[in-house]
């Protein structure tokens, strides 16, 4: 009996050593990030957290509001269409809810209707009316949780690869997202967690990316060192397993999704099915074009072709700003 207990005690302490590390490797980790990527504009409290945004652009010119995917940051957009869009257009770009230097407080916080609510009531306070809704990714099914809530309030959507239905077939890019227990991924976000997704950073990349390069500059000009934060990987956790919600959404389409809009792709996105997402949107008046030999990361590897893109869609449905 003895002995096992000394077994016990022994394997308690080599985990408490191991667990040690990978803590000192995350705080570490951690630490360099605002160097990295510094916060980029203001900081607007709202219900159940508060909004990190950049509002840029003539105040009297049509209203583009953009929302970036899962695991994302404002600087998925900031790395290239906001500099083509920002003469011509006011450009509220925002980090949602718990990520980048966003927060929110709690896991509640994760759900589509609730990160539809609080960018909301950021538009609402900033006296934004009628914006055209540009949406990446999980973006896109935000957008479309804001515009199935508030049906006349949006001017159009512009959804760059959206995921707009649930995902049947999730990549296995997204593999260590999976994780229901709470307790377990709260220890490994303070622990190995970070290390881990650093040394596999390569890969994921080549994966979200594919079949296009991903730029050397990422991790600081389109903000992926922003990931490297214990809270940044619960975030990215819970959206990822909040989206499967997005049936909720999607079933409230019928009767609630009246925007106009468009969807543009990349015809060879290794991540959501083009044909799934984006074609079978048709039905609501959302075309979808597809862009040949083009994955995933659009606004970062074709950020001419959005940025058309959202000008087209502006043109047809978006008017100048109103004043409130």
């Amino acid at each position: 009996m003895q002995i096992i207990i000394v077994i016990l005690a022994l394997m308690l302490v080599s985990m408490g050593v191991f667990l040690g590390i990978g803590y000192r490797k995350t705080q570490k980790l951690a630490a360099d990030v605002p160097s990295m990527v510094p916060q980029a504009g203001r900081i607007a409290e709202v219900a159940g957290g508060a909004i990190h945004y950049l509002d840029l652009g003539p105040r009297d010119a049509p209203v583009l509001v953009m929302i970036h995917g899962l695991g994302g940051y404002m600087q998925h957009f900031t790395y290239a269409m906001t500099d083509l869009l920002r003469d011509d257009f006011r450009l509220v770009v925002v980090d949602r809810p718990g990520c980048g230097y966003s927060r929110r407080d709690g896991p509640a916080q994760a759900d589509l209707g609730e990160q539809a609510r609080m960018i909301w009531d950021l538009l609402d306070r900033l006296g934004v009316t009628r914006p055209v809704l540009v949406g990446h990714s999980l973006g896109g099914a935000v957008s479309l949780a804001m515009a199935v809530d508030r049906p006349d309030a949006p001017a159009a959507l512009a959804l760059i690869a959206p995921l707009t239905v649930p995902n049947d077939k999730p990549s296995s890019a997204f593999d260590g997202l999976n994780m229901p227990n709470r307790t377990m991924r709260r220890l490994l976000a303070h622990t190995w967690a970070i290390p881990m997704a650093r040394s596999h950073a390569v890969q994921t990349l080549d994966e979200v990316f594919r079949p296009e390069p991903w730029p050397a500059d990422f991790l600081e000009r389109g903000g992926g060192a922003l990931g490297l934060r214990p809270h940044a990987f619960l975030a990215t956790v819970e959206d990822y397993m909040a989206a499967d919600r997005v049936g909720e959404v999607s079933r409230r389409y019928d009767d609630r999704l009246k925007t106009p809009g468009a969807i543009l792709f990349g015809a060879e996105d290794a991540l959501l099915d083009v044909a799934l997402q984006g074609d079978g949107m048709a039905k609501y008046g959302l075309g979808c074009d597809h862009l040949p030999d083009r994955g995933h990361m659009l606004p970062i590897t074709d950020a001419a072709d959005c940025t058309a893109f959202v000008r087209r869609v502006a043109a047809q449905w978006a008017r100048p700003g109103e004043k409130r």
